[in-house]
């Protein structure tokens, strides 16, 4: 229901609150209906760990870090220095192409958009990062708003680069693509060696879940997305 502070959910009657017992209200009315039904979906058991989206708005409702904005973007920039997809591997050879071929487009499309130079290493130390890159990419993060900024801290931690995560919330890439390419080195060694099949399958599915619904949180927390990416694409 539609509230002074935002849209509230309801449960058989009952107003749903956060664990630091706050009203549990959200900014756009789509991430209420996407966050009730996940509720719907629930059976006998609440399983909490399923349900992404409740998790995120407890986490931007309550905040339970203390962080503020500038905090939660210096964390996310910071993910920059050991990007999953900066650093690199001679060998094998024949990993050491597959990333080349995978990850090499993705940082030339990051530097072309976001008008910077990132690059890549086989160094342990990863590469070396402009100040001005990481600058760049502050301010463009502080377009966000703070329970955006929360949704692209764990698209980020889940997959473990902050170029991936902007390409997956700027629509260049899809989920599957984005998890796939979090994941190369992994992906290699099964297409090499076989895997244990039902943990691989899990840990994927998961991976995706929560992924696929730390970037439907930023876009439906980010009012204008829509518009923004209308002028992107102009």
């Amino acid at each position: 229901s539609d509230s002074p502070g935002g849209f509230e959910i309801n449960l058989d009657h009952r107003k749903l609150k956060t664990p630091q017992a706050k009203l549990f209200t959200v900014p756009s009315e789509a991430l209420a209906i996407a966050v009730a039904t996940e509720w719907d979906s629930q059976k006998d058991t609440i399983k909490f760990y399923t349900m992404h989206l409740t998790t995120l708005c407890n986490t931007a409702l309550d905040n339970p870090t203390q962080r503020n904005k500038t905090q939660l973007i210096r964390a996310a920039v910071k993910f920059l220095e050991t990007d999953t997809v900066c650093y690199r591997v001679e060998e094998p050879p024949a990993l050491a192409e597959l990333q080349k071929n995978e990850w090499d487009p993705l940082v030339t499309w990051a530097e072309k958009r976001y008008n910077v130079t990132i690059g890549s290493s086989t160094s342990i130390l990863g590469p070396n990062i402009p100040a001005s890159t990481k600058e760049t990419f502050v301010s463009h993060l502080a377009s966000y708003n703070m329970w955006a900024l929360q949704g692209i801290e764990f698209v980020i931690t889940q997959l473990k680069s902050l170029i991936l995560s902007m390409s997956l919330i700027d629509r260049h890439i899809t989920v599957e693509k984005a998890v796939l390419l979090s994941r190369l080195e992994e992906e290699y060694q099964i297409q090499r060696w076989g895997n244990v099949e039902w943990a691989h399958d899990y840990d994927l599915c998961e991976l995706r879940a929560r992924t696929a619904a730390g970037t439907l949180f930023v876009h439906l927390c980010s009012e204008s997305s829509t518009v923004k990416h209308k002028l992107l694409q102009d």
